[in-house]
């Protein structure tokens, strides 16, 4: 038998989503086959599963140690196992607490590095969320046991070599205040980047754009036959030298490679772009600069008035990376 009392980080949720969490290898059907026969129970009493958990709450499963196990990290019954080509990509030694931007109870502020993932791609690989777990465990801000039905996690995603903030959510009210704010892009965003071209001094840039799945490359047009979604880029021009610029974007809407594929479409391919970018250009840039991977930082985030009153209305910002100082001056 398994115990779980509810903390601050559960309470709030329906007991299905904690369960579904906790045997998270488990078929929904099976969840509530045993809610049925009180073989899950809430308080000592049988459960339907939409219950709102409150702080002190007790959910108790009575399953075998054998079966739990297999229902909470076994194989999964949902599902055939996955097949895949992806290879575990490895990450530099990463010293997270030095990458803090900024941290209270509730959320961590970080900053990327180029070479990390935001999150596994496949089970052995080690993204920013499994550098945030190991920090706040060897912190003593959380142990393995609250894991089980609470994981802190990144809320925002960043390319691998595309670095800078991102946004963590330490606690249950962190993490979902921080995705709301994200989901309804209430939260601005601005990236730095350095550019090939001759951009004006600003600009607002409307397109269409739509994701090929089996390439993981998006494209661009101005026209949409229904398939497209619109994409809105606006930036100005921070910087020039020669033919290079660097550039404040602002994600007006927030797709996949967005910054990437959007200013090459428009004649400014940014450095370094492996996918999007000038060959010619880049190879330059590698030969003479050693720029390997795009020329891409998440810079500033400025927080509307929401509800994590002590960075509500606040910004925060990183410095600007030597490479892009190198390049532009």
């Amino acid at each position: 038998m398994k115990e779980i009392v509810i903390g601050d980080n559960e309470a709030g949720k329906k007991l299905h989503k904690l369960l579904e969490r906790v045997l998270c290898k488990a078929p929904k059907s099976f969840i509530y086959k045993m809610l049925r026969k009180k073989n899950i129970t809430l308080n000592g009493r049988k459960a339907s599963g939409d219950e709102i958990l409150k702080v002190s709450d007790t959910v108790k499963i009575f399953l075998s140690d054998e079966t739990f196990l297999k229902m909470s990290v076994g194989e999964d019954m949902n599902q055939k196992k996955e097949v895949t080509s992806k290879k575990k990509i490895s990450t530099p030694d990463i010293d997270f607490k030095s990458r803090i931007i900024y941290e209270d109870a509730d959320i961590i502020i970080a900053n990327k590095p180029k070479g990390v993932l935001s999150q596994q791609a496949v089970a052995d690989d080690i993204s920013m969320n499994e550098l945030l777990v190991e920090y706040m465990k060897a912190s003593g801000q959380i142990d393995d046991s609250q894991l089980v039905t609470f994981r802190p996690s990144f809320v925002n995603r960043l390319d691998r070599n595309t670095s800078g903030l991102m946004l963590a959510g330490k606690s249950y009210k962190g993490l979902r205040e921080l995705s709301s704010i994200i989901s309804d892009r209430s939260v601005s965003k601005y990236y730095l980047t350095v550019v090939s071209g001759n951009p004006k001094d600003k600009a607002k840039l409307h397109a269409y754009l739509k994701k090929d799945e089996k390439t993981n490359k998006v494209k661009v047009s101005r026209n949409n036959d229904g398939t497209f979604d619109e994409i809105i880029t606006q930036y100005e021009c921070i910087k020039r030298k020669g033919n290079v610029a660097l550039l404040k974007v602002k994600l007006v809407t927030g797709k996949t490679h967005q910054i990437r594929a959007h200013l090459s479409f428009e004649g400014m391919p940014v450095i370094g772009d492996v996918k999007y970018g000038n060959k010619d250009v880049n190879e330059y840039y590698k030969k003479n600069y050693n720029i390997k991977s795009q020329m891409l930082h998440s810079y500033e985030i400025i927080f509307p008035d929401c509800e994590l009153e002590t960075v509500s209305g606040k910004s925060f910002k990183t410095k600007i990376p030597d490479e892009f100082k190198k390049i532009t001056g």
